[in-house]
């Protein structure tokens, strides 16, 4: 059923924007085979159960480390590899990041959702590789955009010919090493396309612990909370077995041991913000 004037098909049964939302949860970036087997398979447990939707997220590629001295990558072709041999393993879809326009041809040939960084969502010639590829396009909104200026970056998308595309809210720049969610951007922005939440990168604190990122774990639970019942069709969730061993973006993470009462929590929240989405004044 569809609920917006929006959609983005991510697979043939599988509809951001329809009857269920649709969880991206994983690790941050691919550390291993067994640390995406363990997550991706209790995520799609947990998403089935509570009910959500579900796709695999794992970065091939850290581009945009604060220090050069950070882990970015086991490679290219070994992540990727991983992320093949993932997506069959669990039968789910796939969601990567990509950074340079160069890289779209090999990762589109393994995953099904492009993700445009933050950083990245102005970058024309990405954007529309992006959309030519014909995959499922995920659009993160930049710190330093207005949340109506998106619609600007969908346009390079729709313009290739390609309708498969959301966008992402993750907070804006406010002062240095710290973000802040505006909920006035989810209805401005689900406006152009079906919006996803992102729960990890709205508590990140950028550059915050000096060489690498900080960030206040604690406050997930509100900020999901809130958008949950604001209104969108997805969320957006990093998760490890232990957050403090994670490679990039522990302290943000949601330890997975807590994803099901968290997943149980913002499903609520969702129902929620369903009961009232036709209420204006």
């Amino acid at each position: 059923m569809k609920r917006n004037e929006y959609t983005m098909p991510i697979t043939g049964n599988m509809v951001l924007g329809a009857d269920k939302p649709v969880l991206f949860a994983g690790p941050c970036v691919v550390e291993s085979m067994d640390i995406c087997i363990e997550i991706g398979s209790r995520a799609k447990t947990l998403a089935k159960q509570i009910g959500f939707e579900y796709v695999f997220k794992a970065s091939f590629d850290k581009a945009n480390r604060t220090s050069s001295g950070s882990f970015r990558s086991i490679g290219m072709d070994k992540a990727l590899g991983v992320l093949e041999e993932v997506g069959k393993a669990l039968d789910v879809p796939l969601l990567t990041d990509v950074h340079e326009s160069s890289q779209i041809k090999e990762v589109a040939k393994v995953v099904d959702v492009l993700q445009i960084p933050a950083f990245l969502c102005r970058q024309t010639d990405l954007l529309l590789a992006a959309g030519e590829s014909g995959k499922a396009v995920k659009i993160k909104r930049g710190q330093f955009m207005a949340p109506e200026d998106m619609r600007f970056a969908v346009d390079k998308i729709r313009s290739t010919g390609n309708d498969k595309v959301c966008l992402t809210e993750r907070g804006f720049s406010l002062g240095y090493h710290n973000l802040v969610v505006d909920m006035r951007a989810l209805p401005i922005m689900r406006q152009f396309a079906p919006v996803v939440f992102d729960v990890t990168h709205s508590v990140q604190q950028p550059g915050g612990l000096g060489g690498s990122s900080g960030g206040q774990r604690e406050m997930a639970p509100y900020l999901a909370r809130a958008a949950g019942a604001a209104g969108v069709d997805g969320f957006f969730i990093e998760t490890h077995p232990d957050p403090s061993k994670a490679l990039s973006d522990g302290p943000n993470m949601v330890p997975l041991a807590e994803m099901e009462a968290f997943l149980s929590m913002i499903k609520e929240a969702w129902l929620l913000g369903e009961k009232y989405k036709g209420f204006k004044i």
